[in-house]
């Protein structure tokens, strides 16, 4: 049995990391609507309660020990602002009474939130984290090897989505899982080493869909569309995209 586990229908997955099971997610971006005020002038009413109670409802489905975010817990790069600090208090106060921890592996958006909320929240280092055999790093920067050393890492920051064309013409956007082996030759050009001194395990990479609904994406399949990552595509040649309820759609860029 694979150590990440989809749960069907849903942007998260559950992961066996040996001593407890964790529910994982990334991309919340809380407060995503005020930032879209701010950055675009975009008038959008919160949804702050939908996304904690799809959480919270994803934790009564699978009974985590803990959960764990692959970063970007909030929306607006820097200090916490109004609207994303009310949301995420909601939320750890919403898991503090369900005795669930909370665990953020620090993405490009969560600069502050050590400072603001560390004596509620485990924050991880930038380079990742791991838990048994499960790596997780949020995908903007390059990952610790002791995260490279897992059987699985976890990856968030690219939002990945596919488009879907239809015989008229017609098309549509849906999140996908990317899911394959992760190439080792990336890595070692980055470290300056040769890949045999990397003691390669074969990880598997698993690439998570965004949990916000209204973040947006990397559309996989589209030619010029760039991923975020520095070690992405190249680290995941062979990746195929799952859609959330399970379907496999076979290799990613030739949806």
């Amino acid at each position: 049995m694979a150590l990440v586990e989809p749960v069907p229908d849903a942007p998260a997955a559950v992961a066996d990391c040996g001593g407890e099971r964790a529910l994982v997610v990334a991309d919340y971006h809380a407060g995503i609507e005020a930032g879209l005020r701010y950055e675009r002038g975009v008038e959008l009413r919160s949804d702050d309660d939908g996304r904690r109670a799809r959480l919270l409802a994803l934790c009564d489905r699978v009974d985590p020990d803990r959960v764990v975010v692959l970063g970007d817990l909030l929306h607006r790069i820097g200090d916490p602002v109004d609207g994303e600090d009310d949301e995420v208090v909601a939320l750890v106060d919403a898991l503090d009474g369900r005795e669930l921890p909370l665990t953020l592996v620090p993405g490009n958006h969560d600069g502050g939130v050590a400072d603001a909320y560390g004596d509620r929240i485990e924050v991880a280092d930038a380079g990742g984290l791991r838990r048994g055999d499960v790596g997780f790093v949020h995908g903007h920067t390059w990952p610790d090897r002791s995260v490279l050393g897992a059987e699985t890492v976890c990856v968030g920051h690219e939002h990945p989505q596919i488009r879907l064309k239809d015989e008229v013409g017609g098309g549509r956007t849906e999140k996908v899982w990317l899911r394959g082996r992760l190439g080792v030759d990336p890595f070692a050009d980055h470290l300056g080493v040769d890949p045999a001194a990397l003691a390669w395990n074969d990880p598997e990479l698993v690439v998570f869909p965004a949990f916000n609904d209204r973040s947006g994406g990397t559309w996989v399949n589209v030619e010029g569309q760039s991923f975020l990552s520095p070690f992405l595509p190249d680290a995941l040649a062979d990746g195929e995209a799952y859609l959330l309820d399970g379907t496999r759609l076979g290799a990613y860029r030739r949806v």
